[in-house]
């Protein structure tokens, strides 16, 4: 399985949502939920999901 694990900074630089907006948005269902990686601090999101959502955003754009 090819998967990557991004951290909150990469989220950030490739969605252009502040941090606040990404766990607003993932409370209310409308982005994907992080990962628990180690630790019960540590977290991160799926590149793939993180893709999907990106792209689908642009879908409804158009």
């Amino acid at each position: 399985m090819d998967c990557k694990i991004l951290r909150l900074k990469e989220v950030v630089l490739m969605t252009g949502l502040s941090r606040s907006t990404i766990y607003a948005e993932i409370a209310k269902g409308n982005f994907p939920s992080q990962v628990q990686l180690t630790g019960s601090r540590s977290v991160g999101w799926l590149e793939s999901k993180v893709v999907q959502w990106i792209e689908s955003r642009l879908t409804h754009k158009d």
